[in-house]
């Protein structure tokens, strides 16, 4: 089944879905190697949507198929692909992915990596290789959209489950999903209350 036809209650098995995909924007394509699913209104305080609508994750409530872009410590941006029939918000957070062209452009955009496998190892670091931001929020992936995403050419073979990084709420759903041992997905971090 097309993760684009399941319902918002079924985000965890859309997000499985997404892997593999290949998302291209402004010269660079990766392949999506990690993923994270987060539920609507009331069923996931970890998600955005969990309290209601606001101007922030509006987009989130559908239709599905665009990007929900936000910006973290003040400084680095995460993607979203919303999932979900429209008025029930779902979205899968894109966490890390394998560069499959333009490596020459994602290494001038992330000089700190001392590995390609950890050019986009992280949803900052995804957006950096991608060159995206804010202005991509509510924007089509299948169109005349910043990015574009396209179906794998490929299965994603074995799929790992475990919990989610750095939410302060419901960190132990397992709805973090990644392609059994690849190299590009990123370290997991158990959230740490601060004190």
């Amino acid at each position: 089944m097309n993760w684009l036809e399941l319902p918002a209650a079924r985000v965890d098995e859309a997000a499985r879905l997404l892997l593999g995909w290949q998302l291209s924007a402004n010269g660079v394509t990766v392949r999506l190697t990690e993923v994270e699913a987060y539920s609507g209104l009331g069923e996931d305080p970890a998600s955005h949507a969990h309290r209601g609508v606001t101007e922030r994750n509006r987009v989130m409530f559908g239709p599905a198929g665009r990007l929900y872009v936000y910006q973290i410590y003040g400084m680095y941006f995460c993607a979203n692909v919303v999932c979900g029939e429209s008025g029930r918000a779902a979205a899968v957070l894109l966490r890390a992915g394998a560069v499959v062209d333009g490596i020459e452009l994602a290494r001038k955009r992330r000089p700190a990596a001392r590995r390609d496998t950890g050019l986009a190892a992280g949803p900052g670091k995804l957006m950096q290789v991608l060159d995206l931001n804010r202005a991509a929020n509510d924007t089509p992936l299948f169109g005349d959209g910043p990015a574009v995403l396209a179906p794998p050419a490929t299965p994603a073979g074995p799929i790992s489950a475990g919990p989610r990084v750095g939410v302060t709420s419901a960190h132990d759903v397992p709805w973090r999903f990644w392609i059994t041992g690849d190299p590009t997905v990123s370290a997991y971090r158990r959230h740490t209350p601060r004190r």
